[in-house]
């Protein structure tokens, strides 16, 4: 059967799900394909090559289609909505943090940061403030995912071995605590709390600005 570039990258998603990003290599991927090794590089160059396309069809794939920032919108709403949908893109497939992570942006990618940047700027923010705030939102995201399917890889991120993670922190009261108040570092309320800190911090950016600016 003929390759086509769209069936080598949806295997290899499939494989990425079944055995994990280090098991992934390109001669287990032929072999799911029916083919040798070198039939894939008529179409990837290298193995670099193939995950960055892996991760673009993750980011174009499993997301919404991101629009524009709306007239009289929240642009902190419209954010956080982009962040939660990202995580969700993240999970959608194993270790699809990592494979972000240590991969180029796709056009796809570039486009939708572009529309952040523009929609950011029309409120007010300058692209540098825009920049800098969607890149630490980024981070955040993407070392909150790691460490949320790294504990999912080991097996202890379930409400039991959260119990037993808890019970041994009794010589650290306040961790102990803001754990127990927020169901664990990896939790949605960890996720929320880090999101709403990082906002607040560009919203008290937009203010200073704004009053640079003057009437």
């Amino acid at each position: 059967m003929r390759l086509e570039r769209d069936r080598i990258v949806s295997t290899a998603l499939r494989l990425l799900d079944e055995v994990g990003l280090e098991k992934l290599t390109l001669r287990r991927l032929a072999a799911e394909l029916g083919v040798q090794a070198p039939a894939l590089y008529w179409h990837f160059r290298n193995k670099q090559e193939l995950l960055d396309a892996m991760s673009e069809a993750i980011a174009l794939g499993a997301a919404p289609v991101l629009r524009p920032l709306g007239e009289g919108e929240s642009w902190e709403t419209w954010l956080a909505d982009w962040v939660r949908g990202r995580r969700r893109t993240f999970n959608s497939h194993r270790d699809g943090a990592r494979l972000t992570a240590g991969t180029h942006p796709g056009q796809g990618t570039l486009a939708t940061v572009e529309l952040i940047l523009e929609s950011l700027v029309r409120v007010g923010f300058t692209r540098t403030d825009a920049m800098t705030g969607l890149g630490t939102l980024a981070s955040f995201l993407g070392g909150f995912v790691l460490e949320e399917q790294a504990d999912r890889e080991r097996g202890v991120s379930g409400p039991e071995q959260f119990e037993e993670a808890v019970d041994e922190l009794d010589a650290y009261p306040l961790l102990r605590a803001v754990l127990e108040d927020q169901g664990g570092p990896q939790s949605d309320a960890s996720f929320e709390g880090g999101v709403a800190l990082i906002l607040a911090g560009m919203r008290a950016r937009l203010a200073e600005t704004a009053g640079r600016a003057g009437p």
